[in-house]
């Protein structure tokens, strides 16, 4: 699998500054629905992935003014991924004590429930912080195109129609819906890009 490229170094010098509240708007606005999504696919029911979520949040904001970002020493996403699985092992560790076992089904239903491994995880992580990369420049790009370019785009790329059966259900022509799906593509890219890296 590719490497994502690193979260962009001016948003993390920017969140060391508390009273930035665009910066931390933006911060949280990536990356809160990535940890709480992750918390949920963990087996944290909603509000406990919410407080985890505000937890892991907390934890951010009390080291943003030590953040040092050096990329020799592993990446922003790594030391957030380890935050939130961390947080996660503990609640789970907590009410694991607080719980006793009686071998009944529903026991076993929540031990299929616990956390996969840690290859898994992290792979989980990564696919959720792709999803939520896509969805953030979803957000931000949408009102810039006509709406039967955005159509030709999500129809093909995203519900996996083919050109010829949109072209026709929206009056283009074929190569104008791959055009379409083209354009919008790089312009999420370059959206995704200039989140990840300058």
């Amino acid at each position: 699998m590719e490497e994502s490229p690193a979260t962009r170094v001016s948003l993390l010098v920017r969140i060391r500054d508390r009273h930035d509240k665009e910066a931390w708007r933006q911060f949280v606005q990536v990356y809160a629905a990535l940890i709480y999504g992750f918390a949920r696919k963990r087996g944290l029911q909603d509000a406990d992935a919410a407080d985890l979520m505000q937890d892991v949040l907390r934890t951010v904001a009390g080291a943003a003014g030590r953040l040092d970002y050096d990329p020799a020493r592993g990446s922003f996403r790594g030391w957030l991924y380890t935050v939130t699985r961390n947080k996660i092992y503990n609640f789970l560790a907590g009410r694991q004590r607080r719980e006793r076992g009686s071998g009944d089904s529903d026991e076993q239903r929540r031990l299929n429930e616990q956390p996969a491994p840690d290859g898994e995880a992290a792979d989980l992580w990564d696919q959720e912080y792709e999803r939520r990369m896509f969805a953030w420049a979803v957000e931000q790009v949408r009102g810039e195109f006509q709406e039967s370019t955005w159509q030709a785009f999500w129809k093909t790329a995203v519900d996996g129609e083919g050109a010829k059966e949109v072209g026709k259900a929206l009056g283009l022509s074929v190569g104008a819906v791959y055009v379409a799906k083209s354009r919008v593509l790089a312009r999420l890219k370059e959206q995704i890009r200039q989140l990840e890296g300058e």
